[in-house]
């Protein structure tokens, strides 16, 4: 298995009116992209602390400046084979909207790959197909030159992690 890609030059395609950018990162070779403006910072990774009883994919619990932050594994979440974290593994923290409020969470990711700008006619809405990311996760597809980008809904990704009857408590 490859190492993840190391991060690139930021802003990748053009913007027009109507892109949002995506900070993209890869999990098993797969290249995801999360809403930039939902990206508070990122992190190295640094191993959380576990919480009883919480689910597999919630690893823990980080101090951010006094906040205590819930970390997740995407690779677990998403069903993938675990990975040793290496030196590009990071957290990324993102701030979210659920039905409770505003959200703090960490994502741990195998490697921050970029910047990039997604226009409305580059987005494809996910093809229907059982396993792996669970839909209600996935935005939609769109091209970064030659690479195909899973675009995520990012607060209904870390409301089902840490709020849907996972057995997790919110933090």
């Amino acid at each position: 298995m490859s190492e993840p890609t190391p991060a690139r030059a930021p802003a990748h395609g053009a913007a027009s009116p109507d892109a949002e950018q995506y900070l993209t990162f890869q999990l098993a070779e797969q290249e995801y992209g999360i809403d930039i403006l939902r990206v508070q910072e990122i992190k190295g990774w640094d191993k959380p602390t576990r919480i009883p009883h919480s689910p597999a994919h919630v690893l823990g619990v980080i101090n951010l400046r006094g906040a205590v932050v819930p970390v997740i594994d995407l690779r677990m979440r998403f069903g993938l084979e675990p990975s040793a974290h290496g030196p590009t593994t990071v957290v990324i923290v993102v701030r979210v909207r659920s039905e409770r409020g505003e959200l703090t969470a960490g994502i741990v990711v195998d490697a921050v790959c970029e910047v990039c700008n997604v226009g409305q006619q580059e987005m494809r809405p996910p093809p229907d197909v059982a396993g792996g990311v669970d839909q209600d996760f996935v935005k939609g597809l769109a091209m970064a030159g030659e690479r195909m980008l899973i675009l995520l809904h990012v607060d209904r990704l870390i409301s089902a992690s840490l709020l849907d009857g996972d057995g997790a408590q919110a933090a």
